[in-house]
């Protein structure tokens, strides 16, 4: 039994629709299906949870989103008219979306979290429909009947380990089985959401929870490259990753599965391919426990803008019992969390990711840190980006750092920051943000021509 998850580009019209259920149909192992909410039909398009989102901020301000909510109605009645659908989903969406906008807004995330998850639980009673009148058993699943049970921080919930108890019942469910992707249900029986981008986690969840045999993900390109399109042209396809390198690469900018998706999958080990709707026969790119290193020492680079770094100097640092901890309670103080600590011995860098700090939560902790650590000097440096090479190779490998660093230097990047965990599966390199597109190019000539 396989567990497919589909994203918003794969349902975003009749004719991809069309494609995603081709594709189910064709292989009677692929019965749990994860869909998203539709996505952008070309370029300049609004993606459905975009339009949700607008149309809860403006009934937040306004208590009134009349024409925001029509028109995400009659999206859906569009795509189930070329469909060729009887049900009349545009009263149905509507009907939902009035009854979510009805509901208690004095809690302005939870409402969110309820408007948000109307996209993927439309989304499964569109193609669920679809299918019904094709004449395939096939049906909706609602996560709070399956036991999708998560935690009631929203936007940004995790799975509770009685889910997976619930959830594998599952597996002895007949016909094809349509499970909206993103969120669920809190103990209390809230809707909460995953981070954006959370129908890949359903998906991992589901295949965890039923002991798949594959979790397969299908998105809108062949398989994973080894460095991003979008700056390097033509790069090199991934035939297969491990699991280590795919979260190192996902961390870091890859933007093909969210970076929480991989730990269920990783903890049964169930393998996972990832695939592409508008070419299924396309073998993708396949994640595994372990894979033999024929591709190079390093099989991917990412890159991902958006970081700073906090330098902190004390003399004899190192000799200071507790001073790590101390420095680490006042960010956790702050709701503040950080991504790497680089560390000499009379010196420390914190990375974080900017978003974190408006102007006076920067000020109110650089204030701290002095202040409460006593240290010699603390300054904060904007504008880093994080370039990673990641590949399970590298371990047995002699003078990939050397290589790396040669490659930077001749296209003039400074390194900022260099760190390399014990794994030796990465290392990353923090460079100027206006540096980042040259660094990948000059790491990828490296490493992959």
């Amino acid at each position: 039994m396989k567990v497919a998850k589909f994203g918003g580009t794969s349902l975003a019209s009749a004719e991809q629709i069309r494609k995603v259920c081709s594709i189910v149909t064709a292989d009677p192992e692929r019965r749990l299906i994860v869909v998203s909410a539709p996505g952008k039909r070309f370029k300049d398009d609004i993606k459905v949870t975009d339009m949700l989102i607008k149309c809860a901020k403006k009934f937040l301000e306004t208590g009134c989103a009349e024409e925001e909510l029509i028109e995400i109605a009659s999206r859906y009645q569009d795509i189930a008219n070329d469909l060729g659908v009887k049900a009349d989903m545009g009263s149905i969406v509507e009907a939902d979306l009035r009854k979510r906008l009805s509901g208690n807004i004095e809690n302005n995330d939870k409402f969110m979290d309820s408007m948000k998850a109307a996209g993927e639980d439309n989304s499964a009673k569109l193609v669920a429909a679809y299918l019904k009148e094709k004449g395939y058993d096939a049906g909706y699943i609602n996560p709070r009947d399956a036991g999708m049970i998560l935690s009631d921080e929203y936007g940004n919930a995790r799975v509770l380990p009685e889910s997976y108890g619930k959830l594998k019942n599952l597996r002895d469910r007949h016909g094809i089985m349509i499970f909206p992707g993103f969120f669920g249900y809190s103990k209390s029986g809230e809707v909460v959401t995953f981070p954006r981008g959370g129908s890949d986690i359903t998906g991992s969840i589901l295949a965890a929870a039923i002991n798949a045999d594959m979790y397969e993900n299908f998105t809108d390109v062949d398989s994973v490259f080894a460095a991003n399109p979008n700056i390097v042209d033509n790069p090199a396809a991934i035939p297969e990753l491990t699991y280590r390198e795919m979260r190192e690469l996902s961390y870091a900018g890859f933007s093909v599965l969210h970076e929480e998706t991989l730990e269920p999958v990783y903890r049964t080990g169930i393998p996972v391919c990832i695939k592409n709707t508008n070419n299924p026969d396309s073998p993708g790119t396949k994640i595994l426990t372990d894979r033999e290193a024929k591709n190079g020492p390093v099989v991917g680079i990412a890159s991902d803008k958006g970081f700073c770094s906090i330098f902190i100097s004390k003399y004899m640092m190192n000799r200071e019992i507790g001073f790590g901890r101390k420095l680490l309670h006042i960010l956790e103080d702050e709701g503040v969390s950080y991504e790497h600590t680089p560390s000499g011995i009379d010196n420390i860098s914190i990375i974080l990711r900017e978003n974190q700090l408006d102007g006076p939560a920067e000020k109110r902790i650089l204030n701290r840190i002095k202040d409460e650590l006593d240290v010699d000097d603390v300054l904060i440096e904007h504008n880093l980006a994080l370039i990673m090479i990641v590949g399970e190779g590298m371990m047995r490998t002699v003078g990939i750092a050397a290589r790396a660093t040669d490659a930077l230097s001749k296209a003039s990047v400074n390194i900022e920051i260099i760190n390399q965990g014990a794994s030796e599966v990465s290392i990353m390199f923090g460079v100027n943000g206006d540096d980042s597109i040259k660094a990948v190019k000059a790491l990828y000539g490296e490493f992959f021509k």
